[in-house]
């Protein structure tokens, strides 16, 4: 059913992001890997091009004008763009044993603006410049990733508050292109993950991406009727998610 369909990833050079460009693959899907890691992009994608075809995109999120150069260039090489998986984003990791992040009352501007502008932004930046084209052809996915926390340990709010950002745009703009066609949902991992970046013990004690098996992939085939919920991925399958309405 993905066959041939163009899918753009954010973040994708490693971890949860390259998980779901794997998956993606697997169906034949076109992938594009955009990564700020132009080594890691590069390798990924060539590593998945023995499965499909593949493009390797450096992309900053941070900066709008380079999600708008990921997104020409997608379209330049692919023509258009079916799915848009935006994934990048700075994580506190704290399940990793790893030291915390400052508390708002010691956090540097620079660090809470780094999280929100690759988090908030980047999400906010690949919807906006992917929608136009999906517009022209009546059709297109849009999953953007939202993340669970408790509010301990302290640190994890600038997180937190950028992951409920992404949640309430996307329900928005779920609603501002309904009538394009475009389905809008947010996918949560709900667990922490261990990703190749991990400390060995994490690696042991946690789950790694495999454990979202081919949730992306069925989020990419959602009917409209499902647009703007969040789901997880349950025993091979899509469930939806029960996420405060503030």
């Amino acid at each position: 059913m993905l066959e041939n369909k163009v899918v753009v990833i954010t973040g994708s050079g490693q971890g949860i992001g390259k998980h779901a460009a794997m998956t993606f693959a697997k169906e034949k899907a076109k992938v594009v890997i955009a990564d700020f890691n132009s080594d890691l992009a590069k390798k990924t994608a060539t590593e998945l091009s023995a499965l499909t075809e593949t493009m390797a995109v450096h992309a900053d999120v941070r900066e709008e004008e380079s999600v708008k150069k990921l997104i020409d260039q997608a379209i330049g090489r692919f023509g258009q763009i079916d799915v848009m998986m935006n994934n990048a984003a700075i994580v506190p990791h704290f399940a990793w044993n790893i030291p915390r992040w400052p508390l708002i009352a010691d956090m540097p501007l620079e660090f809470w603006d780094r999280v929100v502008k690759t988090n908030l932004y980047g999400t906010f930046f690949g919807t906006k410049h992917a929608i136009p084209h999906m517009v022209k052809r009546k059709s297109g996915h849009i999953i953007n990733l939202y993340g669970g926390g408790g509010v301990k340990p302290g640190g994890a709010g600038t997180y937190m508050v950028t992951k409920d950002g992404i949640r309430t745009f996307s329900r928005y703009v779920a609603e501002e292109v309904r009538d394009a066609n475009i389905c809008v949902v947010t996918f949560s991992p709900r667990v922490p993950i261990a990703t190749e970046t991990a400390p060995a013990e994490a690696i042991q004690r946690l789950p790694g991406p495999e454990v979202l098996g081919t949730g992306f992939v069925l989020c990419a085939q959602l009917p409209m009727e499902q647009s703007g919920k969040c789901f997880a991925y349950e025993n091979g399958k899509l469930v939806a998610e029960t996420v405060r309405e503030g």
